[in-house]
């Protein structure tokens, strides 16, 4: 009768184990960066968003989105290897956007089984000088 149920409570600890979630995951240091005030004509705004890959299969990024053109985004189009990071670089031009507030989305999908998309945003405030 022991063995059968120390069988039975080994089998369920084995599968609890299988059962947590396996494949790749998308983890940022930080998923948002406020540059604060800016001047319009100052020049390009740049911010890295690193990620790590937490899970235990190849991460690839298929898609990334971005909310307006005055965005340009760079990444590898390489795998991310399980334990290893990578980065997604955000160059906004402020002079393409009007002045004011700016609040600002880059959507990434992946191969996560968890999740297919993950969000990350610029904001800030663009000020036109008066001369």
């Amino acid at each position: 009768m022991r063995r059968v149920l120390l069988t039975l409570l080994l089998s369920l600890v084995c599968c609890g184990l299988w059962a947590q979630q396996r494949g790749p995951r998308m983890s940022f240091d930080t998923s948002t960066h406020n540059f604060g005030d800016v001047k319009r004509q100052g020049g390009d705004l740049i911010k890295e968003f690193r990620f790590t890959n937490d899970g235990d299969a190849p991460l690839v990024i298929k898609k990334i989105t971005k909310s307006c053109s005055c965005m340009t985004i760079t990444y590898s189009r390489k795998p991310v290897m399980p334990g290893k990071s990578a980065v997604i670089k955000i160059k906004y031009e402020p002079h393409k956007a009007e002045p004011g507030i700016f609040h600002k989305a880059v959507q990434i999908y992946s191969n996560e089984p968890s999740t297919k998309l993950r969000l990350i945003t610029i904001q800030g405030n663009s000020i036109d000088e008066t001369k």
